[in-house]
């Protein structure tokens, strides 16, 4: 386990094996923690870094910089205070965001990108009065408690719903920003700029972000390519890690140009 600095906010990075890069980026107000499997398997032949957003698991919190900006900022704070060489980024959810507009961002410090369930355009086009009012919440715990299940399939083990929402209510308050700066976020015209290869991978059962809108960036991008992951909601690395992790070790060689 290790702490990174950026910009001043110390950053908690698990890093495990040995090989090419992959830092993985977790979905809102969760942690490192989802990707326990990932880190387990993909070791073996890859240097997996896990790292807490500002705001969750281990890393500070801040009162400032909970938006999107500021997480793509501690991205690239990662990359470089780890000296990684254009590592693949992988992102789950609004993880994804912070991939995209990193590469975007600085192409030439990042090889490639995989987007897992990332919301895209769907936010801002069908869910900015649900994030509008998930972020002005008085009772944290109860909406998250209503919405969390909503993010698996029903096959899903209870839990891991549990683990997933005790995550979300350790994390601060402050990353509930998020939502808010989310719900405008339309990537479509500029991802026609990324330059960096990406793998769109999306649960076939997500009842929070349609599978269309990674297959719509897949086709903007131009180098994106899409992949479905049969049987899981909006967490497939969780619900099938064997999937996910074989789809990320297939795509690594590819996606780190």
């Amino acid at each position: 386990m290790a702490y990174v600095d950026a910009g001043g906010i110390r950053l908690h990075v698990e890093e495990r094996g040995q090989g090419p890069a992959m830092v993985l980026l977790h979905g809102t107000g969760t942690s490192g923690r989802v990707w326990d499997a990932q880190l387990a398997d993909l070791a073996r032949d890859h240097r997996m870094f896990a790292v807490d957003s500002r705001g969750c698991g281990r890393s500070d919190r801040p009162a400032e910089g909970n938006d999107i900006a500021g997480n793509t900022a501690d991205v690239l704070a990662v990359i470089d205070a780890l000296d990684l060489d254009r590592p693949v980024v992988v992102g789950s959810s609004v993880g994804a965001v912070f991939a995209i507009e990193a590469a975007l961002a600085a192409p030439d410090r990042i090889g490639g990108i995989v987007s897992i369930d990332g919301p895209g355009y769907w936010p801002a086009v069908a869910m900015s009065d649900k994030l509008v009012e998930v972020a002005a919440a008085t009772d944290r715990a109860a909406q998250f408690a209503e919405w969390v299940p909503t993010w698996y399939s029903p096959a899903a083990p209870p839990e891991l719903i549990a683990s997933t929402l005790r995550q979300i209510l350790e994390s601060s308050e402050h990353v509930d920003e998020l939502f808010a700066d989310g719900a405008s976020y339309d990537p479509r015209e500029r991802i026609r700029e990324l330059a960096v290869p990406v793998l769109f991978l999306h649960g076939a059962l997500d009842a929070s972000i349609p599978c269309e809108v990674s297959r719509v960036l897949a086709d903007l991008a131009p180098h994106g390519t899409f992949r479905l992951i049969e049987s899981a909601g909006h967490m497939p690395h969780q619900e099938r890690p064997e999937a996910v992790n074989a789809a990320l070790r297939q795509a690594a060689e590819r996606l780190a140009v």
